[in-house]
């Protein structure tokens, strides 16, 4: 495994966020921004620092491999304090003079409506898809909606307005989709080896986490949606034809294999998390899939 702990110190770079520390590094002659594992003990877990950077790379690497880009990560290790630390190391896509925009800061530029930037209202965000003029609205609403069906693959519960967005060339004068980024809230990062097991022993326990929680950090009247019930319902077109594009590209022995040669793991985590993306797959956006596709005579007729 890598060790960042001697990499070069990049001047000028510093990253938001509230999820752990972030620093930005040279590696091999590119820039990384390096991400730390947040702490942990805020809930009563076994671990002293969660599994976000774990969470970051095998979300990144999942959806690059069904075919979304996403951004570069590496994990490796990192010693502070004489302690060494799991870190993510994610390849920093502004380069070339581009410039992040985030979703929450496109959204505030659209003058027509009254909600605020960080609003994650359905109606809102849909809204501001069609109204924003950085992104062909076509192309946006259906990178919008790859992300969200991957997101449910993944169970990331908070895919806000902040961590998704646009990259900005001043000096062209145009923009593009940036590469998914910021995974870190995905594959349960706060289970611990006691949660793992029980998701292996107890099958209600594996559903809780399939049927129940983690939910969208998108919202219908003020409410979190579910992913299993929002899928089902079927009632948002844009999604269902994102569900039609995405479930055949989801290759589990890809996903799998991804996760076997991820050396970092222990074996009881490998078992989880193939587990528990192959559960999400199969109990989510197949049914899902089939449900839409079984509709989809009626609906050309």
């Amino acid at each position: 495994m890598i060790d960042f702990t001697n990499c070069k110190r990049l001047f000028g770079k510093a990253y938001s966020g509230a999820n752990g520390k972030k620093i930005g590094i040279e590696y091999r002659g590119e820039p990384y921004m390096l991400k730390f594992p947040p702490s942990g003990k805020e809930k009563p877990t076994e671990l002293s620092y969660t599994n976000g950077c774990i969470s970051e790379h095998l979300g990144s690497s999942i959806f690059n491999l069904i075919g979304i880009p996403a951004q570069e990560t590496i994990l490796g290790f990192y010693t502070l304090d004489g302690k060494e630390k799991i870190v993510c190391a994610c390849k920093d896509f502004t380069v070339g003079g581009k410039r992040l925009l985030d979703f929450c800061s496109i959204k505030n530029t659209v003058l027509e409506s009254d909600s605020n930037g960080t609003g994650t209202e359905l109606a809102e965000i849909e809204d501001a898809l069609q109204l924003q003029h950085f992104i062909d609205p076509v192309q946006l609403t259906e990178h919008f909606w790859n992300m969200f069906v991957v997101d449910a693959l993944l169970g990331n519960f908070d895919r806000h307005n902040g961590n998704w967005g646009f990259l900005i060339d001043a000096i062209e004068q145009n923009a593009e989709i940036a590469p998914i980024f910021d995974c870190g809230s995905c594959l349960l990062p706060q289970a611990d080896e006691k949660v793992m097991r029980s998701v292996f022993q107890n099958e209600d326990q594996l559903n809780a986490r399939i049927y129940q929680f983690p939910t969208s950090a998108i919202k219908i009247r003020d409410r979190k949606v579910n992913y299993y019930d929002f899928l089902m319902n079927a009632n948002h077109p844009g999604c269902n034809d994102a569900l039609q594009r995405i479930v055949p590209r989801v290759d589990m022995d890809a996903i799998d294999l991804l996760i076997d040669e991820t050396e970092i793991l222990t074996d009881l985590q490998k078992d989880f998390y193939k587990t528990y993306i192959d559960a999400r797959f199969q109990k989510i956006l197949l049914p899902a899939y089939e449900q839409v596709e079984s509709q989809e005579p009626n609906l050309q007729m």
